[in-house]
């Protein structure tokens, strides 16, 4: 019996041996809390990496000097006072398109839809310029172009929800082929307006945006403006605390009285009227047309400028600058050594990588295993 005892108890020792023996050298633990300082020095070490691993690839690919890349990556912003409206410009089109899906991210619904909104807001100001343009002074044309684009985009983004509410359908699938729909219906009055069958519309001659110190101002100042209502909205306001509810559980929304069907509408509602806004914009002060491609995909884009600022408002304002730095650089680079798009877009496919990487680091930690004395014996 006593034999039988021993030789119980070496096969459990032998067991926790080998158990330990197969101990992960490392464990993954999620942060508790992390300081804002040590967070920003982990993405500001993230470019820096991105950017030294982008010169190196830039003198062994392109025969570059890796400090002529990096100046030629800054010269597309700051290099001129031009290039610097034209980067304000760019990052505030992008920030406004960012905030507008920004309550709806929020609360956890996956509006991927901003290019359809966006597009069928501009077709709206664009009707109204068309049909109305000679009809009245430039300054009601504008009142009515911009309504017309806020409830178009109103209703494009209020579709989804309401069949997300009632029907409880996916909105992350629903807002995509939103999005071909409007292409569709942009290409349908394009063949309608130009009887030549070019597709062209051209340059409407009404229903510009006036020019007050700049060309751009007014669509800068347009979009600071949102950006503080969008963040006193979220974070002051009784519907930003129920959409905040909501994306953290509708269960619990529900229980505290919360109407969820009604606040995924009203924010969609908000969401595709920002989006409408954004496309006025364009329109009203940029483009004075449309086409198909008249977003460029900017609605797309947005959704990376919305998470990486965790959807904050006003850190949005330096993740689309940073966006479009990069974008604008890329650019310049490909002009300045005479190379295709492909290495300007891995450059910045490089830097973005870095920068959602360096998030696995904020959130999480490397617990490494202890190897003490009483382990190894």
């Amino acid at each position: 019996m006593k034999n039988n005892n021993s030789t119980a108890a070496a096969k459990k020792n032998n067991a926790a041996s080998s158990a330990h023996v197969h101990e992960p050298l490392f464990h993954v633990v999620k942060r508790d809390t992390i300081p804002i300082w040590k967070s920003m020095l982990i993405r500001v070490i993230a470019v820096a990496a991105a950017l030294f691993i982008c010169s190196l690839l830039s003198m062994i690919l392109i025969k570059a000097n890796p400090i002529e890349f990096l100046e030629t990556l800054v010269d597309a912003t700051l290099g001129s006072t031009r290039r610097l409206w034209k980067f304000s410009k760019d990052a505030a089109v992008l920030l406004c398109i960012a905030l507008a899906i920004t309550p709806a991210f929020k609360m956890r619904f996956w509006n991927i839809g901003a290019e359809g909104q966006v597009l069928i807001g501009a077709l709206a100001s664009v009707a109204c310029a068309f049909y109305l343009g000679n009809t009245m002074s430039n300054a009601a044309l504008l009142v009515i172009m911009f309504f017309a684009a806020v409830l178009a985009g109103a209703i494009w983004g209020g579709i989804p929800a309401v069949f997300k509410a009632k029907w409880g359908t996916n909105e992350t699938l629903f807002t995509l082929m939103m999005n071909y729909a409007a292409s569709g219906i942009v290409a349908y009055f394009l063949v309608k307006w130009t009887p030549s069958g070019s597709s062209v519309l051209g340059e409407l001659k009404t229903g510009h945006l006036p020019q007050i110190i700049h060309p751009y101002f007014l669509i800068i100042l347009a979009v600071i403006v949102i950006t503080f209502l969008v963040f006193i909205y979220q974070n002051f306001t009784k519907q930003g605390y129920e959409l905040s509810v909501v994306g953290e559980s509708e269960n619990t929304a529900r229980y505290i009285g919360i109407n969820v069907k009604k606040v995924i509408i009203r924010t969609m509602l908000i969401s595709g009227a920002i989006c409408g806004i954004a496309g006025f914009l364009i329109v009203a002060g940029l483009d004075h047309s449309i086409t198909e491609t008249t977003v460029g995909g900017r609605g797309f884009t947005a959704i990376m400028v919305s998470w990486l600022a965790k959807f904050n408002p006003l850190v949005m304002i330096l993740t689309a600058a940073f966006v479009t730095f990069l974008d604008q650089g890329a650019s310049q680079i490909s002009t300045a050594f005479n190379i295709d798009s492909s290495f300007p877009d891995m450059v910045v496919g490089i830097v973005l990588f870095f920068i959602i990487g360096c998030e696995f680091f904020i959130n999480y930690k490397l617990k490494f295993r202890s190897m003490t004395k009483k382990e190894v014996k």
